[in-house]
């Protein structure tokens, strides 16, 4: 049976620039690549990829996307460091996880989660 690999999300940006920067400084990514147009681009961090492409006249809806660690309040307390906002800070769901949720500049919400433990 055919297997899927991985995943790379795509979020809209009104600024490419303005985006690149964000994750750059405030989430500790780094620029993978961008097309010479500079209306897409490849940032990552720690192996996880998340594509950007510009979209000057927001015609796309925002999206949210889990990224998923084992070390939440390490990860929290590195990206508060760095300057992000959170948007809320660590909570656990009824079903278990704990996370915390931010906002780029665009709209767009990253939820950094914690997998329930297997006790």
């Amino acid at each position: 049976m055919a297997r899927l690999l991985r995943i790379a999300p795509e979020l809209p940006a009104a600024n490419l620039k303005a985006a690149l920067a964000f994750y750059e400084h405030k989430l500790g990514f780094r620029v993978a690549m961008h097309t010479p147009a500079s209306d897409y681009a490849v940032v990552e961090r720690d192996g996880v990829a998340i594509h950007l492409f510009q979209d000057a006249a927001r015609k796309h809806t925002p999206v949210g996307v889990h990224l998923f660690t084992s070390e939440l309040e390490g990860l929290r307390d590195d990206l508060l460091e760095r300057g992000a906002r959170l948007s809320q800070d660590i909570v656990r769901k009824p079903w278990g996880n704990r996370d915390f949720r931010l906002r780029d500049e665009f709209g767009n919400e990253l939820k950094f989660t914690e997998p329930a433990s297997e006790d």
